[in-house]
């Protein structure tokens, strides 16, 4: 039990710094975003879920979206640059602390 809790809070529960991982590569709609992190992180955030913190991370200013075509695509900002880059920080200094 503990450690699905610890697998749920440190993926879906931060659906952002995943995102973010994404969006770092390169600009892409909310589908593509779900379908990505899937394949690269082993997770599947549910639709809403993807989009309620895609809005969130706009109100932000992490991500902006454009219209391409008919499809809404969303890419990082320089503030999303900054935080991804604290995210990761933070998860490297967990991973020394717990290795002590």
């Amino acid at each position: 039990m503990h450690l699905k809790r610890l697998n749920y809070l440190n993926t879906k529960e931060c659906l952002w710094a995943y995102i973010l991982n994404i969006l770092n590569k390169k600009p892409m709609h909310a589908y593509a975003i779900r379908k990505e992190i899937e394949i690269r992180f082993g997770f599947r955030p549910g639709t809403m879920t993807s989009y309620k913190v895609l809005y969130l991370m706009r109100r932000s200013g992490l991500v902006k979206k454009t219209k391409d075509d008919r499809r809404v695509v969303y890419s990082i900002t320089p503030k999303g640059k900054h935080d991804l880059k604290k995210a990761i920080d933070f998860y490297k200094h967990r991973i020394k602390l717990l290795g002590k």
